[in-house]
C-alpha cells in the first residue's frame, strides 16, 4: 500500500495528530484555571469547572466536589468566556479534521497532493489561530464575580489573584503554536505528487485496465 505523503508529510501527519488531539483535549478538561473556595481546590476551563458552591441546610454554602460542563452556554460567567469557547472549539475541530485527513493520506495513494498539503496547511493555520485567539480571550474573564470569589477577590482583566494558570491552558496554546508553526512549515512539503490526480481520469485508467486484461483472457 502505498502512501501519497512524502517522508516529510509523514512526520507532518503525526505532529498534526499529536497537535490536534493536545488541543482539542486540553479544550475539554477543566484544568486551565486554579483556584480554591471555601478551603477546597477549584479549577476552570472556558465551559467547564471542578467543584462548586450550592446552598446547603440552613442556607450554609457548601462545596459539591465534582466536575461539569455549565448548564447552558448563557451561563458561563463571562461574555469573554463564551467567545472563548466558540473560537477554540472551532479551532479544534478544524485541526481534528486535517489531522484525519492526513492520517488517511498516509494510508491512501494519490489522496494529498502538493497543492492539497499546502491547502491543509493553511488551514492549520487558522486552526491554530483560533485556538490561540481563545487563549487570549480567557484572561478577560478573570473580572467575573464567580472568578474572584475563587481568586480572593483581587483577580481583574489579566490579573489572576490568587489563582494560577493550569496547564491545560498552556497545552492548548502549545498545540496551537505548533500547529501554526511547525505543521503549516512540512505540509508545503507533505504531497508526493505535484498536481491532484482526478478521480475520474483514475476511474477511467482502473477501467480501461481491467477491460484489457478481460479482453486478453477471452482471446484463444
Amino acid at each position: 500500500m502505498r502512501s501519497s505523503l512524502t517522508l516529510a508529510g509523514t512526520l507532518w501527519a503525526f505532529l498534526s495528530l499529536v497537535t490536534a488531539v493536545a488541543s482539542s483535549t486540553s479544550y475539554f478538561l477543566p484544568y486551565w484555571l486554579f483556584g480554591s473556595q471555601l478551603g477546597k481546590p477549584v479549577s476552570f476551563s472556558t465551559f467547564r469547572r471542578c467543584n462548586y458552591p450550592v446552598r446547603g441546610e440552613g442556607q450554609r454554602l457548601i462545596m459539591v466536589e465534582e466536575c461539569g460542563r455549565y448548564a447552558s452556554f448563557n451561563a458561563i460567567p463571562s461574555l469573554a468566556w463564551q467567545m472563548s469557547t466558540v473560537v477554540t472549539g472551532a479551532g479544534c475541530a478544524l485541526l481534528l479534521l486535517v489531522a484525519l485527513a492526513a492520517v488517511l493520506g498516509c494510508c491512501m495513494e494519490e489522496l494529498i497532493s502538493r497543492m492539497m498539503g499546502r491547502c491543509m496547511g493553511a488551514a492549520q493555520f487558522v486552526g491554530g489561530l483560533l485556538i490561540s485567539s481563545g487563549c487570549a480571550l480567557y484572561p478577560l474573564g478573570w473580572n467575573s464575580p464567580e472568578i474572584m470569589q475563587t481568586c480572593g477577590n483581587v483577580s481583574n482583566q489579566f490579573q489572576l489573584g490568587t489563582c494560577r494558570l493550569g496547564w491545560a491552558y498552556y497545552c492548548a496554546g502549545g498545540g496551537a503554536a505548533a500547529a501554526m508553526l511547525m505543521c503549516t512549515w512540512l505540509s508545503c512539503f507533505a504531497g508526493r505528487h505535484p498536481k491532484p490526480v482526478m478521480l475520474v481520469e483514475s476511474i477511467m485508467r482502473n477501467t480501461n485496465s481491467y477491460a484489457m486484461e478481460l479482453d486478453h483472457c477471452f482471446k484463444p
